[in-house]
């Protein structure tokens, strides 16, 4: 994906399989067969994207690190493909000048650090949203232990870390806005030149069927009221035929935009 002169290069970390109940004890499949594709289960990526500008390399989201998360059968994660996809892209860890974390679930801040807290790029800042280091780092939320230490060590030792409470442009082109719901401190990417505009959501939207079924919420929204009104103005701001937008779990990672109107719809 080109936009302006920023190049998008999204990949995936591992895979993401997910039950109808993960949106709720609501949600049914009928009518989304070509999301519940294989035993009535959606099989997504954990996403990570590469923002590269004139003289920045942006990860967005850190996967899952070599882990399995098991939640069955609502969820189930398993990372481990992240250095796979940077070889891929010919881009070694030490390349690596930002790391945004759009929030601090498990997948998507997985190779922050190896299990000795020591970190896996060892010249990027690290960008996150302030509510969730108060809400994982210092609070009660589920946090892998080498990534708190990690995180912790490297608030003592120096300025690798950034906290954002509020909109943040961190490279030319790429700004930081808050979408909190999915998680205290939730962050958007947005990516913007040459007239030409691109939203990374993390997980404020996990999923473009929650267009279809607004009432579709994750299981991890430590505040669905918000996330939900959170998930409406995004989509209204991918209705402005300019913006495109992809999440960390949309399926094949495609970028999409809204088609406004009457009976509005994803379009990719």
């Amino acid at each position: 994906m080109l936009i302006g002169d920023i190049d998008i290069h999204p990949f995936t970390d591992g895979v993401f399989r997910a039950s109808p109940a993960y949106f709720g004890d609501h949600a049914r499949p009928d009518g989304h067969e070509d999301l519940f594709t294989r035993h009535g289960m959606a099989w997504l990526p954990i996403g990570c994207f590469l923002v590269r500008t004139r003289d920045r390399t942006i990860l967005v989201d850190a996967g899952m690190g070599p882990d399995i998360a098991d939640a069955s059968p609502r969820r189930l994660l398993i990372g481990g493909q992240l250095p796979l996809g940077l070889r891929a892209l010919g881009v070694a860890p030490a390349d690596v000048t930002d790391v945004v974390c759009t929030h601090l679930h498990s997948d998507h801040c997985g190779w922050l650090f190896d299990t000795d807290a020591v970190p896996m790029f060892p010249d990027a800042t690290i960008w996150f949203g302030a509510g969730d280091w108060d809400h994982f780092v210092e609070g009660p939320a589920a946090m892998r232990e080498h990534i708190r230490h990690g995180l912790l060590a490297a608030s003592q030792s120096g300025d690798r870390l950034r906290l954002v409470s509020g909109d943040t442009t961190i490279a030319p082109g790429v700004t930081l806005t808050l979408t909190p719901g999915h998680t205290p401190g939730h962050v958007c990417v947005i990516v913007s030149s040459a007239g030409q505009r691109a939203l990374l959501l993390g997980d404020a939207i996990v999923c473009p069927v929650q267009l279809d079924e607004p009432t579709w919420q994750s299981m991890g929204d430590v505040d669905p009221t918000l996330a939900r009104q959170v998930r409406e103005r995004l989509f209204r701001e991918l209705e402005d035929g300019v913006t495109l937008g992809a999440g960390a779990h949309f399926p094949e990672l495609r970028f999409g935009r809204v088609l406004a109107g009457e009976g509005r719809r994803w379009l990719t």
